[in-house]
């Protein structure tokens, strides 16, 4: 299935230009923390996709800058059509509509229509933006899609700024969010529930929308997600390591790691995976 043709040069626009402000003046902490906290961000938006309606805000704002509008020479109802599609994408990022988009694109993989030259028809807006959202929301989640050096880096800068959050949290008394506590998250049973729950099946359903060209993806996700399986293996639980020199802190408890049971072939290759729902 070929994407080339499906789309206007306009609704490209809108992906690339939504790809590029998605996460812009990103604060460093999630949705729930701003909510818990009843921040200026949470009220203003009514506790709604709170950093995905601020990081279109301040998107749209800059262009309000003299010589900062890239859409200048548009006309006024392009205009209009173009932000209305990056609005949609945009708040399409954020997890908590994870399962409904994964299931929408399931549905759409299933009733998929394809020209004789193997381009996927699209009838409507609402097929389109489904899609491009889709396409926005995998590029979001494409960390574990890259080789595994720079997949290495960004666990790395991730992780510290969920720790980073969960400091705060302790020091404000609140409930330290799922794997933001540094004295007994476990990185690689992170990643490994990541993929399995989060990562993997999205990609799994784009790849198959758009077959056969994601395939190296998939492998990819795959090798990583076994790299990371064979560091549990070999790295002592989160109480070994925090009583030898991590400052202390419980275990991770059974509300935060659970048996998957998704995916039979990989079930007996580890003891323990996150809760699907703890890694939102």
């Amino acid at each position: 299935m070929r994407l080339p043709n499906v789309f206007s040069d306009l609704e490209v626009l809108a992906a690339i230009f939504g790809a590029a402000i998605h996460d812009v003046d990103h604060p460093g902490v999630n949705n729930q923390y701003l909510i818990n906290t009843s921040s200026d961000l949470a009220l203003m938006y009514n506790d709604e996709s709170v950093l995905e309606n601020h990081h279109l805000a301040v998107a749209f704002k800059l262009l309000q800058i003299n010589d900062c509008n890239v859409f200048i020479d548009l006309h006024k109802k392009t205009t209009q059509r173009l932000r209305r599609m990056i609005i949609e994408m945009v708040l399409a990022t954020d997890m908590s509509k994870h399962m409904s988009l994964l299931a929408d694109l399931k549905t759409m993989v299933e009733t998929k229509k394809v020209t004789g030259t193997g381009v996927l028809v699209l009838d409507s807006y609402t097929d389109k933006i489904q899609v491009l959202q889709s396409l926005l929301h995998c590029a979001d989640l494409s960390n574990p899609t890259k080789p595994l050096e720079l997949y290495q880096k960004w666990v790395e800068n991730i992780m510290e700024e969920f720790f980073k959050q969960g400091d705060t949290e302790r020091e404000k008394g609140l409930d330290i969010s799922p794997m933001c506590d540094r004295m007994t998250a476990s990185v690689e049973r992170s990643q490994v529930g990541f993929i399995d729950f989060v990562v993997h099946p999205l990609w799994e359903t784009w790849a198959d929308l758009v077959y056969p060209y994601c395939n190296d993806i998939l492998d990819t996700i795959e090798q990583n997600r076994d790299w990371y399986q064979g560091r549990i293996l070999l790295s002592p639980p989160p109480s070994i390591k925090n009583n030898n020199g991590g400052g202390g802190g419980q275990p991770e408890t059974n509300d935060s790691i659970s048996e998957h049971s998704e995916n039979p072939n990989r079930s007996e290759e580890s003891e323990d995976k996150l809760e699907e729902d703890d890694l939102f």
